[in-house]
């Protein structure tokens, strides 16, 4: 007989996608875990992807794999748009979810979600990955120790090129498309881990021809007179380094930081580097946490808690407000 720890987690993937198949590839370096069942509304495309990743079936409808009793965990890597729509149907259906970021298009929704998750009494998760990340773990508990002395700044940017496609997810504002909800939210998640909360957010964007954000520029002021400087953009590539000041030393987050395997701290002259390793393409360790949580009997993680998605989504929706951005 199996221990407990050793139960195979038969998950599910709806959205088959670019990132969901970054997933698919990440399933078999964890132990005990299978992938299942590939769910798209175009059922040529999900067989297309279960044949891609050996999944044992493919459906054409969120619905179908929804009701699959088998299927034990679902991973929603549908666009942002979509994201509270199908966590509630496999919550509904006992479904433990792990939900890419953001977890919902606004803080109602995950509220929304959250009481759900609570009503059922099944696992839900946002899926920032970089939270589990060795090189992020790692920096978070050098600053906890004080390694820097009182944080002062933090300095991140993220931001790639690629061409204005009204069509494509990144793109499309009905989908949450925009450099906000797709990049913008790394900067926000380390402002958040570092210095929580601000007292105060400004914030600035620039927009594409649809009204999604191209560009935003987002200023967060807190009560200690800290404050982060963040970036995220779809029109240039950028450094992609996260910068943060104490008054005894800079711990620096090597690019891409949000995926980063290094970072250093310079303090009284001297420069220090920390190296990881990162396994699979980075989500063994996310998935590696859901599944023990899962086995466990857990309802919430004690890493990317409940209260965190909502501080998180709630600087989501306090930079659109500041830069006037709404969804249909």
């Amino acid at each position: 007989m199996n221990k407990p720890s050793e139960r195979i987690i038969r998950w599910g993937i709806m959205g088959p996608g670019k990132i969901a198949r970054k997933f698919a590839r990440d399933l078999p370096e964890v132990p005990h875990t299978e992938l299942y069942a590939v769910a798209s509304r175009d059922q040529d495309r999900a067989e297309a992807f279960a044949r891609e990743c050996n999944a044992a079936k493919a459906y054409g409808s969120y619905e179908a794999l929804a009701r699959d009793s088998n299927v034990d965990a679902v991973y929603i890597a549908t666009p942002h748009a979509l994201h509270q729509k199908f966590s509630l149907l496999c919550l509904s259906h006992g479904k433990a979810v792990l939900c890419e970021k953001p977890l919902a298009m606004n803080a109602m929704q995950v509220e929304e979600m959250i009481a759900a998750s609570k009503v059922h009494k099944v696992l839900l998760m946002e899926a920032m990955w970089t939270a589990f990340l060795p090189h992020f773990q790692a920096a978070m508990q050098k600053l906890r120790e004080g390694a820097l002395g009182e944080i002062k700044s933090i300095e991140a940017d993220f931001g790639f090129h690629t061409p204005y496609n009204p069509v494509s997810r990144l793109f499309n504002k009905q989908l949450g498309g925009g450099s906000l909800l797709d990049i913008g939210i790394y900067p926000l998640f380390l402002a958040l881990s570092v210095l929580g909360m601000p007292a105060e957010i400004d914030a600035r964007a620039t927009f594409f021809e649809n009204g999604a954000d191209s560009s935003c520029t987002m200023h967060l002021k807190y009560t200690n007179n800290a404050e982060a400087r963040l970036y995220s953009t779809l029109l240039q590539e950028t450094s992609t380094v996260a910068v943060i000041k104490g008054v005894e030393g800079v711990l620096t987050i090597h690019p891409r930081f949000h995926e980063s395997s290094s970072f250093s701290i310079e303090k009284e002259g001297k420069t220090e580097q920390f190296n990881f390793i990162n396994r699979g393409e980075g989500f063994v360790h996310e998935i590696e946490h859901f599944c023990n949580l899962l086995r466990e009997g857990k309802a919430e993680s004690p890493v990317m808690t409940f209260e965190i998605s909502r501080q998180l989504i709630g600087l989501l929706d306090g930079v659109r407000e500041k830069i006037g951005l709404q969804y249909e």
